[in-house]
């Protein structure tokens, strides 16, 4: 249940993001070189924007597996192994998330704090920047939903893309044309 409401809350968020930085951008090109005039806060919006989707897009990348990782190794390991490899990696990332919060923590408060704001937006530079600490704790609910279905055999591992495999199969497809859909020629 909680990681279905994630997944609607990451993906409407990603596509609001997506849209936003999309039309911002597009305006922003129109006037500065259709008019020679602009917005000198589009800068600065549209790279928190982004930053915003890299956090938001990498905790829903664990869930979809398109991240890329070097797993050779694992692989080969028997499955029993592999889960506890797994595990270990598994909670190494979760320390890494937890102390990276604590910091965005430290951050956001001392920011918050003194007042600061960003540079061309009359908005305080902490909510900005909070995504910091949201996206990493996004990031942390994912790599416990994997742990949990690890540790109960429904997963072995990290869903990583696998960039030869896919492109193995893209070959194949070009190759043999008429194999898409069940068509014979």
């Amino acid at each position: 249940m909680l990681s279905r409401i994630i997944n609607n809350v990451e993906e409407v968020i990603i596509g609001i993001i997506l849209a936003s930085m999309t039309l911002l951008v597009f305006m922003e090109v129109v006037l500065r070189f259709g008019f020679g005039t602009g917005y000198m806060w589009a800068e600065e919006l549209t790279l928190y924007l982004s930053a915003w989707m890299v956090l938001f897009g990498a905790s829903y990348g664990i869930k979809v597996g398109s991240h890329i990782g070097v797993d050779a190794l694992v692989k080969i390991l028997p499955s029993k192994t592999r889960r506890i490899v797994s595990g270990v990696a598994v909670i190494a990332c979760l320390i890494y998330t937890g102390l990276f919060m604590k910091g965005a923590w430290v951050y956001l408060s001392k920011i918050k704090m003194i007042g600061i704001e960003m540079e061309d937006l009359a908005i305080p530079k902490w909510m900005g920047e909070s995504i910091l600490f949201i996206g990493m704790a996004l990031i942390a609910i994912r790599l416990l939903i994997l742990l949990w279905a690890i540790i109960v055999g429904k997963a072995d591992g990290f869903k990583l893309s696998d960039e030869a495999k896919e492109s193995m199969h893209l070959a194949h497809e070009e190759d043999n044309p008429a194999s898409e859909g069940g068509e014979s020629a």
